[in-house]
């Protein structure tokens, strides 16, 4: 049974790379910077501002109408709660304590006199989680990791955190009248925190008979990169396309400084990138004062390193998340209700990424969200500056299904996870 229950609680360590504080399309944000945030992210063919032209499509900052350097700083706090149960052993609910996780974005535009060239540079919060769990005594996932053969012990007290910040040179070009398109490298830079370590084999060192996890704290930054090309077309009339293309993130192996039972040095592994990305965007803005934008996004999580795979390697190893690809929708709408007062709303529709058959893989993972709702505006400060507000709130979800473990589900159990997130975001947009 000691067994059974390690296998139950290491996979709470795996909603860490799920548990994305910001993210409703799996692991990564929905919106970068208030203006595309309020707009539920919608911005692959509306050129409001830079921060969401560089994220959603590069060929993008093409239409946007001045120089322009905006700046964002997002506060985000998850709400999560996990319970689990197994038939004779009771059960038990846990809180986790994130707190509030600052998230920071800046966009910067500029094209040269008479050009047909526009340059730009992006630097995102593009994906990233942070969980704190305590230990339990009656919360089966939760309870110390046990060292004595035939005693149940869980995973103890869950520490994961982890941030990819995106770095995006962008060029786009005109190259007829209303159409541009767009190109630039992305340099991804990852930390990733995930204690106890799950996706490397547990040990039995100290020869107990019951092989424990190790640390998965010691570690540096991780670096990778990928591309995205887009294109955009606008008319006289207020219509909108855009497309654009974001290759995977490929990222370099996770390694991790660690050591096992007895104290001796050990290293510890796990590869992880960031999925490849499609979007199809439209935007009108033929109706004074308006401007509405859809977007449809697909995320390719079932030919992605770390969320293909699932289940266990023979030695304990978790192998991956088991995610499906999925598409998303965001809409948004904005209204300008002076020439110094913009206003805006937006939702997003995701579709869960998570089959119920990896739900015990996905253990409080907030990476389930299906609805969004999203408002804010903007204020003109003086000729040149705005001041830009939004809020984000993901309705409440939950994920529910039995513990598994190397032998197969375990007749009796249930592990059920429930979140739900605020995002509060403030931003100045500098325009010259």
């Amino acid at each position: 049974m000691n067994t059974t229950l390690k296998s139950a609680a290491c996979a709470i360590v795996l909603w860490g790379l799920l548990n994305s504080y910001v993210n409703a399309q799996g692991i990564i944000v929905s919106a970068v910077g208030p203006v595309n945030r309020s707009m539920g992210g919608a911005g692959t063919a509306a050129p409001l501002e830079s921060m969401g032209a560089l994220f959603s499509n590069p060929a993008l900052i093409s239409a946007l109408p001045e120089d322009e350097l905006s700046i964002g700083l997002a506060g985000v706090l998850p709400v999560l709660q996990t319970k689990s149960s197994i038939a004779g052993f009771g059960s038990g609910s846990t809180s986790a304590e994130p707190g509030i996780t600052p998230l920071v974005n800046m966009g910067w535009v500029h094209r040269p006199e008479d050009s047909e060239v526009t340059y730009g540079v992006g630097l995102f919060s593009a994906a990233g989680f942070r969980a704190n769990f305590p230990a339990s005594v009656s919360n089966t996932v939760f309870t110390p990791q046990s060292n004595n053969a035939g005693v149940p012990g869980g995973l103890g007290q869950v520490y994961t955190e982890a941030a990819f910040i995106q770095f995006i040179p962008t060029m786009a070009l005109r190259v007829s009248d209303g159409v541009s398109i767009g190109f630039g490298p992305t340099v991804t830079i990852g930390d990733l925190i995930v204690d106890p370590f799950v996706f490397d084999s547990p040990d039995d060192a100290d020869g107990s008979g019951a092989p424990r996890y190790a640390s998965g704290i010691g570690t540096r930054t991780h670096w990778g990169g990928g591309f995205q090309t887009g294109i955009y077309y606008e008319n006289e009339q207020g219509l909108h396309l855009g497309a654009t293309f974001k290759s995977t993130q490929w990222m370099e192996t996770f390694s991790y400084n660690s050591e096992d039972e007895l104290g001796r040095p050990r290293t510890v592994e796990a590869k992880l990138d960031l999925p490849m990305m499609v979007s199809l965007g439209t935007a009108w803005s033929g109706w004074d004062r308006f401007v509405f934008a859809t977007d449809v996004r697909y995320f390719d999580y079932s030919n992605t390193d770390g969320f293909s795979s699932s289940g266990y390697e023979p030695d304990g190893t978790v192998k991956g998340l088991g995610w499906d690809s999925v598409f998303s929708v965001a809409t948004g709408v904005q209204y300008a209700a002076t020439e110094d007062l913009f206003l805006r709303m937006g939702y997003t529709f995701n579709e869960n990424p998570i089959p119920d058959s990896q739900a015990f893989f996905n253990i409080g993972s907030p990476l389930y969200y299906q609805h969004e709702i999203h408002v804010g505006g903007s204020y003109r400060l003086s000729k040149r500056v705005w001041i830009n507000l939004a809020y984000t709130y993901y309705l409440e979800n939950d994920i529910s299904g039995p513990i598994v473990t190397p032998a197969g589900a375990i007749p009796g159990s249930n592990v059920t996870n429930e979140s739900s997130v605020h995002i509060a975001d403030v931003g100045i947009t500098v325009r010259y």
